[in-house]
């Protein structure tokens, strides 16, 4: 037997009623649009002075330089007095590849490697560095925007630069992963953003230092014990003060620049104390509170 097919005419006639129904909304959608073009039009012409408000503070908000994705120190930018400068020199930062991945070497976790290749395990502290960037980024002088940079050199003679407004990891682990990308990229940039957070740059430091500055060294062995306070006050307002700090376990730093070396305490001080007695002697000579 052949199989009935159903009449043609049929199926024709109810899709034409349903373009029929898709024409009647399309006609009544066009309009409600042509409706509501005039209030839209006196919408623009005339804004409101809700959408003045929020478009204000869009504006300023806009205007911020507040990196997307990256919590920022809050700072005075406004601030164009001269600040100061730190500098952390022989910084323990290398990096080596252990097993299949390259890692930031220290002696915790890799001192069975280290001692295969003939290294001191001691002498691989990376967290020291880290330390020495949160008392210098968490300060008030840095909050005040009274801190113009901050200059990082390895032990194997790699510099870069630490931008005062970032805030650095409070976690060593994620530190650790920071600087593995720093030490391989070069830069670390922000989302969103094309400025540089941290970045290496060329020797030697004194390149990036102001005109008119005094560079500051510290060491428990010099024979010149001060007191911090008094010391800088002694220092002119017109000078740009460069303080630089060992990021080292232990030993002395030897670098040409340095016009002072001086003893703040008549103990060993670690990198951390030693700028938070800096910052604090600071914050009290500029009434910093």
């Amino acid at each position: 037997m052949v199989r009935p097919y159903a009449i043609k005419g049929k199926k024709r006639k109810n899709r034409g009623e349903k373009y029929d129904k898709k024409e009647q909304e399309h006609e009544e959608q066009v309009e409600e649009e042509e409706e509501k073009e005039p209030a839209k039009r006196a919408a623009i012409e005339k804004p409101t002075e809700e959408v003045v408000g929020k478009e204000e503070e869009e504006g300023g908000e806009a205007g911020t330089d507040e990196l997307v994705g990256i919590p920022i120190v809050p700072s005075d930018k406004k601030n164009n007095k001269n600040g100061v400068i730190f500098v952390l020199e022989k910084a323990s930062l290398e990096v080596a590849k252990v097993g299949k991945s390259f890692q930031l070497l220290n002696s915790d976790d890799h001192a069975n490697f280290l001692r295969k290749n003939n290294r001191n395990p001691a002498d691989y502290r990376p967290d020291i560095t880290h330390q020495a960037l949160l008392s210098i980024l968490d300060s008030p002088v840095n909050k005040a925007g009274r801190l113009q940079a901050v200059y990082v050199r390895t032990e194997k003679g790699v510099l870069f630069e630490v931008k005062p407004h970032v805030r650095i990891p409070r976690t060593y682990k994620r530190f650790s992963g920071i600087m593995l990308q720093l030490l391989q990229k070069l830069n670390i940039t922000a989302v969103g953003k094309r400025e540089k957070l941290l970045r290496v740059i060329k020797n030697p430091v004194t390149n990036y230092f102001p005109v008119n500055s005094r560079k500051i060294g510290f060491s428990y062995s010099s024979d010149k014990l001060v007191k911090m306070r008094k010391y800088v006050d002694a220092v002119g307002d017109d000078v740009n003060l460069v303080f630089v700090v060992g990021a080292m376990a232990h030993g002395k730093i030897e670098v040409d620049y340095i016009d002072d070396f001086i003893a703040i305490s008549g103990y060993p001080l670690s990198a951390a104390m030693c700028i938070a007695r800096i910052t604090e002697a600071l914050a009290d000579k500029w009434s910093i509170l």
